[in-house]
């Protein structure tokens, strides 16, 4: 009987988690700000100024749902702004780039006519570096460079099976067995929250090394590096190890053991973004 009872209610608490949302905190707010917190602890004295001016133009912008008081909100600004549509349905495509994981890897072909996350982050690093330009223009850009930063560290922003990047591959996370939930919404969602809410914390001042070794590279590079870990970490752990082996319309599922192995990946990620945009915005205002 009791062993009945306990089968029933842990049945009873994985129905229910299954019908919560992904976690408020998750990629799109708690991954974003972390990221840019990290940036915020590593740039120059000068560059902080540089930030703490250009928010002062905020109300230039005039978006009043979507603030700009902090660069925290600047990493979500450029989500936020999504419902306003027409005045910003452009910028749609510049939060992602389609590289299929089962060819060899090719920005050019996912990037057409600049609009993608590594070519808006490149023009946006120009625009707030150019002081001939409007504050507006540089705060906008400054809006678009922290975030978009934040989505290409985020794999499933950069690598894609023709399922719009992990949004069509269905998947269990461990007991949550929700037919809504997909590899794209795990990485947003309830892997970004465990990653970031454990212990300890990846906001802090980061020695010269670390900032060398996480920091270097261009856009490309860290295209292929968020790439090669959709294929070879996020797709291949829903199927079986091989991201490419034939899976049909197959639901995948992600252990207790390999949800734990993907949480240390993804907190590299949101280290190397914050302090690869802490460089970028050093080289642009500092």
């Amino acid at each position: 009987m009791r062993a009945r009872l306990f089968a029933s209610i842990a049945a009873l608490i994985a129905t229910m988690l299954a019908l919560l949302p992904t976690p408020a905190l998750a990629w799109w707010e708690y991954g974003h700000e972390t990221i840019a917190s990290i940036a915020k602890a590593n740039v120059s004295a000068k560059t902080r100024r540089e930030i703490v001016a250009l928010l002062r133009h905020a109300p230039d912008l005039a978006t009043p749902t979507c603030p700009l008081r902090s660069i925290e909100d600047a990493s979500v600004w450029a989500d936020c702004i999504k419902p306003l549509g027409d005045r910003f349905s452009y910028a749609y495509n510049w939060h992602y780039q389609n590289v299929g994981i089962c060819k060899p890897f090719d920005l050019k072909a996912a990037c057409p006519d600049g609009n993608c996350v590594s070519a808006q982050i490149d023009r946006n690093a120009r625009l707030l570096k150019d002081r001939s330009l409007p504050a507006r223009e540089r705060l906008m850009a400054l809006a678009f460079l922290v975030h978009f930063v934040g989505d290409l560290h985020q794999p499933l922003h950069a690598g894609d099976d023709n399922d719009l990047g992990g949004n069509r591959a269905r998947s269990d996370y461990g007991i949550v067995v929700n037919p809504r939930l997909n590899l794209h919404s795990i990485w947003d969602g309830y892997l970004a929250e465990r990653g970031l809410s454990q212990p300890p914390s990846l906001v802090r001042i980061y020695s010269a090394a670390e900032r060398t070794q996480m920091a270097a590279g261009t856009t490309e590079d860290w295209s292929r590096e968020s790439w090669q870990i959709s294929r070879d970490v996020a797709y291949a752990t829903i199927r079986g190890g091989d991201a490419c082996a034939p899976h049909g319309e197959a639901r995948g599922k992600m252990s207790d053991a390999q949800i734990a192995a993907q949480v240390p990946v993804l907190r590299l990620q949101i280290e190397r973004g914050g302090l690869r945009l802490a460089r970028l915005l050093d080289e642009a205002l500092g």
